[in-house]
């Protein structure tokens, strides 16, 4: 993590909400007054007062928009010039009095603060952030949905200052255990000076799409992006949200998710790191000896972005809306398996009824080592048992980050009745999540990927594993959230399996009996890789 320079950013946004330093750094010296000086309806909407049940005037609700997110960009700015990595919440309360959104006793409030350096120029990142497409694109393993509900204001044409809308957003854990978080936030651009912008969040007390309540509550949240030289951004991060989930989080995952590591600034900022490094990565061309049959540039565009396809397709799939529950896998350590059967219909992916299956399971591992189990390629007959125990060899591999983990591998399996068939695989790995996502495409398909024509109708159907931090905390009070191998505190690891068939091709109408036929199957596939695993890594002891 780049240590930030208290002074220099205090100075900062001093200039800009044109306040002495002592005053910005309130936060952290616990000092400052208990009252609010922004308008009324500001302090309402804080407050949590309730809407009116009539509706209001369209022009004032634009004003209560607009003032809401110049409050929010004035906590985070103070908030940003604060040095330390979580925000006192007490001495908070005091400078930024507030009813508490949810009043369960299971309620608690998540804060977090990080920051690094990222290969991407700062409008560049300004430019994804404001668009919900481009935002989904970078943040995959996170965000699975995001729209614009409203544009207030667009912004100052080439810096995109004074930036307003109304968003939604629909966030996950990358597992069908946990329930998403959804918020309707507003979302504030401001561009400080020349090369430094704020962007910050904040929920609204918008009138729902859907009729279920959300579990989250963004409080002033965002991040202050400072361009540096040669194309590199420093990033710093800001994540404060009020959240009621623990009765609605599976017990496997209840020490990751209430700890507040998994939802907090360090995934944010490892996630942003990880994928700028990507798209730094993809636009190289490769030494021979790693390209291996993709040597042009063109080819190696073509196979990052239709891996990176492949990935958002998987993260999405884990949702898993309409999910039934097998519960054979349910005692103990395991958390049972999930199956869920669509119509798709997408461009992109196989035409017809896919059956998903997943299952989340604790492993007495280091998430290291089990990221390492997965992408040795000579381990691969131990859990796969769609290769029937043959081997399988690696014809090119495309390395997509400084971390040896971060490539995209085209993989020959040896079945002599699939010598058409060829396996794309991408592995990737941050300090919060590591996983491995691979599906077959034809040889055809793939010659063209390689051909460096565009590869955005190649039809591909991911399955995968997600391995993560089990969020337990051991005697010192170090988490074991992290991903990384390094230090004494290796703890436990959350690994989800999931698998995606297609069983009906488009003109077909499976019967019910055929469906669950199909179900059981896949249910079957799940549960014998399980246990494969598990004795591939000497702990079939497992319940």
């Amino acid at each position: 993590m780049i240590v930030v320079q208290h002074e220099n950013v205090s100075s900062l946004l001093a200039r800009y909400i044109g306040k002495p330093k002592s005053q910005i750094a309130l936060l952290s010296s616990g000092a400052g007054s208990s009252q609010s000086a922004l308008p009324a309806f500001v302090q309402n909407q804080r407050m949590g007062n309730p809407r009116s049940d009539l509706e209001r005037n369209p022009d004032m609700e634009k004003v209560l928009m607009a003032e809401t997110a110049a409050g929010a960009m004035e906590e985070l700015i103070t908030l940003l010039g604060g040095n330390e990595p979580f925000l006192d919440q007490t001495t908070y309360d005091k400078i930024y009095p507030r009813a508490a959104h949810f009043t369960s006793c299971n309620a608690r409030v998540e804060s977090s603060k990080d920051s690094a350096t990222v290969t991407m120029p700062g409008m560049d990142l300004v430019d994804m952030f404001l668009d919900p497409n481009k935002w989904v694109d970078l943040f995959p393993t996170i965000v699975t949905e995001a729209r614009t509900i409203q544009v207030l204001q667009a912004g100052t044409e080439g810096n995109r200052h004074g930036s307003l809308q109304m968003m939604y957003e629909q966030m996950h854990i990358l597992s069908p255990m946990v329930p998403t978080r959804e918020f309707y936030f507003l979302r504030l651009c401001q561009q400080l000076e020349p090369g430094q912008w704020v962007i910050a969040d904040v929920s609204y007390d918008y009138l729902k799409e859907s009729g279920s309540p959300s579990c989250a509550w963004r409080l002033p949240s965002g991040c202050l992006i400072q361009d540096m030289a040669d194309g590199f951004s420093k990033v710093i991060w800001v994540e404060h949200v009020e959240v009621d989930d623990r009765i609605q989080t599976h017990r496997l995952y209840r020490d990751l998710i209430c700890g507040g590591s998994a939802y907090g600034a360090e995934r944010w900022i490892a996630s942003l790191h990880r994928i700028c490094e990507r798209l730094a990565f993809s636009t190289t061309v490769p030494p021979p000896e790693l390209g291996g049959v993709v040597t042009s540039a063109e080819g190696r565009k073509s196979i990052a972005n239709l891996a990176h396809r492949m990935m958002k397709i998987f993260c999405a799939s884990l949702a898993m809306s309409g999910k039934q529950d097998f519960r054979q896998l349910s005692e103990g350590n395991n958390s049972g398996v999930r199956v869920a059967i669509r119509k798709n219909e997408e461009q992109g992916q196989p035409i017809g009824t896919v059956v998903s299956a997943a299952t989340s399971f604790w492993l007495p591992l280091s998430p290291q080592n089990v990221f390492d189990f997965f992408k040795d390629e000579k381990s691969r007959t131990q859990w796969d048992i769609l290769s029937n125990g043959n081997p399988v060899h690696e014809i090119s591999r495309i390395s997509n980050g400084s971390d040896p983990g971060n490539c995209i591998s085209i993989i020959q399996p040896f079945i002599p009745s699939e010598n058409n068939m060829l396996i794309l695989q991408e592995s990737c790995t941050d300090s919060s999540v590591s996983m491995i996502v691979y599906a077959p495409v034809g040889v055809p398909a793939m010659d063209v990927a390689i051909s460096g024509e565009g590869s955005s109708i190649i039809p591909i159907l991911p399955s995968g594993f997600v391995i993560s931090g089990d969020g337990r905390v051991d005697i010192r009070g170090n988490s074991y959230s992290s991903t990384s191998s390094t230090g004494s505190n290796s703890g436990g690891s959350l690994l989800t399996i999931s698998f995606q068939i297609l069983v009906s091709g488009p003109n077909s109408s499976p019967s019910t009996e055929f469906n669950m036929k199909s179900v059981a199957t896949v249910n079957t596939l799940i549960s014998t890789t399980v246990m494969k695993i598990k004795s591939a890594l000497n702990c079939s002891n497992l319940d």
